[in-house]
This record gives C-alpha cells, sequence and structure tokens, in this order.
C-alpha cells in the first residue's frame, strides 16, 4: 500500500498581542521546526504595530530560506483607508501568497497575488467555493464551525473544484487553537479595562492567550482578544485523522499559544505524518502551559465546545 499523503501543518497568525522579541523568538523556533506553512502577519487589530510591514517581510525570507511556505495574513475587519493601504502593500510585495480575510480584501487582490481564502471568509457550499474559484484562489480555510463531512460536500476529495488553470483548490481545517466566533469595530479588552479604544495603552499585551470570560456560575466561556471573540475551549483534532483525509483536508491549521506550541507542532507531526497514536499525547500538553480545556463538537455537528474522546 501507498503511504498516505502528507498532511501539510500550517502554523496560522499569531492573534494575540506578544511583544516584538516573543514574536521574533517564536518565528525562530517555527524555522526549526516540521511547519511546512507559516501565515504571517496582524489579523485582529490594525493598532497593534509591533512589527510592521517590512518586519514581516524579513521573516517571511528567513522562513521561506528554512523551507517554509509563506503566507502574508489580511487583516480580518477592514475599517480605514489606511487598513485598505496595508492591503494594497501586501499585493504589491510580489514575494509571497496572501490570505484574504474579508470580501474587500479579495477585491483587492485577485489577480494580483497568489490568494488563500482565511477562515472568516463565508464559504458554506460548493457554489460559493466555484465563485471564488474564478478568483484564482489557492486554498481555502474552511470557517471553523462546519463538520468535517461537510468539508467533503463542498470540495469533494475526488472532485475538488478547480481554478480556470484547472489547478484543484485545497482545503484546510482548523486543527488546533481557541475558535476564531466574531470581530467588531469595538474593542473588548480596551472596555474591560475602561480605556478608549483609540488610547488604549495596549492592556492586551498582558493576555498573551486573550483574556478569559467566565460566565455567572463561574465555567469558561468566551476570550476577549482584543477586536476579537474567541471559544473558551481549544479546538483540538489531533485524534481527527481518519475523518480530515476521509473530507480531503490536505492542511491543518495550528493556531499559537504562548506556552507549549512546540508540543502541539511536535505531536500533530508524529500523529498525521509518522503514524504515531493520539493516545494520550494532549494530555500531557496542559503542564507545556497549553491553555484547556479542548473541544471538537464543531467537527461533528454537536455544540463547538463540545468535547468527544480522541479516535485516530
Amino acid at each position: 500500500m501507498n503511504a498516505p499523503t502528507r498532511m501539510g501543518l500550517t502554523v496560522g497568525p499569531v492573534l494575540y498581542h506578544w511583544p516584538r522579541q516573543a514574536l521574533m523568538a517564536f518565528y525562530t523556533d517555527i524555522a526549526d521546526s516540521p511547519a511546512d506553512t507559516v501565515v504571517l502577519g496582524e489579523v485582529v487589530c490594525a493598532r497593534r504595530r509591533e512589527l510592521r510591514l517590512d518586519d514581516w517581510l524579513a521573516i517571511g525570507r528567513e522562513l521561506a530560506a528554512a523551507g517554509k511556505q509563506v503566507v502574508l495574513a489580511a487583516q480580518a475587519l477592514i475599517e480605514t483607508e489606511a487598513d485598505l493601504r496595508l492591503v494594497e502593500h501586501q499585493g504589491a510585495q510580489g514575494a509571497f501568497a496572501v490570505e484574504a480575510g474579508d470580501a474587500s480584501a479579495l477585491a483587492l487582490l485577485a489577480g494580483w497575488v497568489p490568494l488563500l481564502l482565511g477562515p472568516h471568509i463565508n464559504i458554506y457550499s460548493q457554489a460559493a467555493l466555484r465563485e471564488h474559484a474564478d478568483l484564482g484562489v489557492q486554498r481555502w480555510v474552511a470557517p471553523v464551525e462546519l463538520a468535517l463531512d461537510t468539508l467533503a460536500r463542498i470540495n469533494p476529495p475526488q472532485a475538488p473544484v478547480r481554478r480556470p488553470d484547472g489547478t484543484a483548490i485545497t482545503t484546510e481545517a482548523w486543527a488546533f487553537g481557541r475558535l476564531p466566533l466574531a470581530f467588531s469595530a469595538r474593542c473588548f479588552t480596551a472596555r474591560h479595562h475602561g480605556l478608549p479604544k483609540d488610547q488604549c495603552g495596549y492592556p492586551c499585551l498582558a493576555d498573551p492567550d486573550g483574556l478569559l470570560l467566565r460566565c455567572t456560575e463561574g465555567t469558561p466561556f468566551l476570550v476577549l482578544n482584543g477586536t476579537q471573540t474567541q471559544s473558551a475551549t481549544v479546538q483540538c483534532l489531533l485524534g481527527e485523522a481518519t475523518a480530515l483525509r476521509a473530507a480531503g483536508v490536505r492542511h491543518l491549521r495550528l493556531s499559537p499559544c504562548a506556552q507549549g506550541f512546540a508540543r502541539v507542532l511536535g505531536d500533530f507531526e508524529a500523529v498525521f505524518n509518522q503514524g504515531a497514536s493520539p493516545a494520550g499525547r494532549s494530555d500531557a500538553w496542559a503542564a507545556c502551559g497549553v491553555p484547556l480545556p479542548f473541544s471538537n463538537g464543531y467537527a461533528h455537528h454537536q455544540p463547538g465546545m463540545a468535547w468527544a474522546p480522541e479516535t485516530a
């Protein structure tokens, strides 16, 4: 029997506000990791300026020299002319593909650079994916709330949606990380601290994995991350190798966390590309600082915060 096709491991953009030194150290480590693709850039808040576009491009060149496919991430919520100009600059750089975060980025970038559809683009049918294929999209990151068997119906592994040049669009699934649920023009972190958004002083720097919000009973409910709202649970599909491959998924999106991410990345590599068993692996992550609890409900048509035991 032929060995399974390699499952590509994608390190998503850092969604939290980390200091410049922490970001630089993180990507130095990623250069020596089993990651295949690295997505770079600020997605959540345009006011976070620890790194500028030139900095991201310099990191991208170093990662490319280390053998990684580099993708620049456009902001998920375009609010101002300055935001639009940044997207235009991302399109003009010419060296790397760009992951569009919303429709306005698609309109600016189509036909200019290789394109990926980020998880915030609303693709919920094969017809919608075909429409976007005409823009020259290479890969789509499925919305996080879609079940795995739904991905197979939207982009069938035996008959994938193709671009005008005949190249198949590949599917990427959100396999690890707190789920991005919503974006807002209002900064909830600043509001929590009683600060104006435009003069906030960046209190989110104190929350390297976001600010946990609990319900009145004390149960973790949501995470505030500036203008972004995330799930309190961490989606983990480490035990879903069979279902992911059957759905035609060829890339796994792993969203960075502040601690233990190297262990997470290494375990996904071992399970998906080296034939290791997932049993017990995620149990050891908490000791490395990986946030808990885990969830995989959306993958199985269940509430997103639900958790089913790992399979294979």
